[in-house]
């Protein structure tokens, strides 16, 4: 029988360190892998969990370098022929007080927590195991952010015909738009956080719809969902929850057993289905 593997990405602090140390903890049987973009961060977070008791693996992954996913892809498949479970965590959010001006905001923020996230899915998703699980942290935000978007926005982003193109085009027009100082105008919410975890929640249910069309019988489940306000370097320190209650959702929908057909392509919040 062929070890079981998961990916966390972003995963050497905050909640996503959090993920991989609940996964460890939950007898977990296969191999866990911290990820991160400093190999000597990792490495310190692996030795952090091995201090508890806990063992974890790293493997070096930057999200916003399709080498660095192309080469972490290439791994996965050689050494284990694939991935069980692969919990999209990382990603990025301006401080309210960051002086950067909004359209820089809006092209950083994008680039890691739609673009980014989107090559991981593209080199990933192929080498989803059957019986494999795909959880994307994305944010009660997006779903706020969509609310104060135009009508026609708002009829795309709920759409059941909704393509992965059309999406990535929306979301470039947003950038775009950004930069002129026009997306208000143009019917988008005033925020590039809210607009990038909008287009990875409907990324999400685009995937989830494909792989029940294309592998209908693999058991794949595909989810995005909300970890909650959480103390962590990017949310501060006034948060209610800590990383490990953040935690609690993504590692939920990363161990639904097997043979469960729902949540799939759904946005969960406290490990229940939240309306979209």
């Amino acid at each position: 029988m062929s070890t079981k593997v998961t990916v966390v990405t972003g995963s050497n602090k905050g909640i996503g360190l959090a993920i991989v140390r609940a996964l460890c903890q939950q007898h977990y049987h296969g191999d866990v892998y911290l990820t991160a973009r400093d190999s000597g961060r990792g490495d310190e977070a692996v030795k952090s969990l091995a201090a508890d008791g806990l063992t974890a693996k790293f493997h070096q992954l930057d999200i916003n370098d399709e080498k660095s996913i192309v080469s972490a892809a290439a791994f996965f498949k050689k050494t284990y022929g694939g991935v069980d479970v692969l919990i999209n965590n990382a990603g990025i959010a301006f401080k309210d007080a960051d002086p950067a001006p909004f359209p820089v905001q809006a092209e950083v923020t994008l680039k890691t927590n739609y673009f980014a996230t989107r090559d991981m899915l593209t080199h990933f998703l192929p080498l989803i195991k059957s019986g494999g699980r795909v959880v994307n942290v994305s944010s009660f935000v997006g779903a706020r952010t969509l609310n104060k978007c135009s009508a026609a926005l708002q009829q795309r982003f709920r759409s059941d015909d909704i393509t992965e193109e059309e999406l990535t085009g929306l979301m470039e027009q947003f950038v775009d738009l950004a930069k002129k100082g026009e997306h208000e105008k143009g019917g988008w919410a005033n925020t590039a956080y809210g607009t990038s975890k909008t287009g990875l929640t409907v990324l999400t249910m685009i995937h989830a719809r494909r792989l029940t069309k294309e592998r209908p019988h693999d058991g794949i489940l595909v989810n995005a969902c909300c970890p909650g306000w959480v103390r962590t370097d990017m949310a501060g320190p006034k948060a209610p929850k800590s990383p490990e209650e953040g935690a609690v959702t993504p590692v939920f929908l990363a161990l639904l057993p097997v043979g469960a057909t729902d949540p799939h392509g759904r946005f969960v919040s406290d490990k229940e289905v939240q309306p979209w």
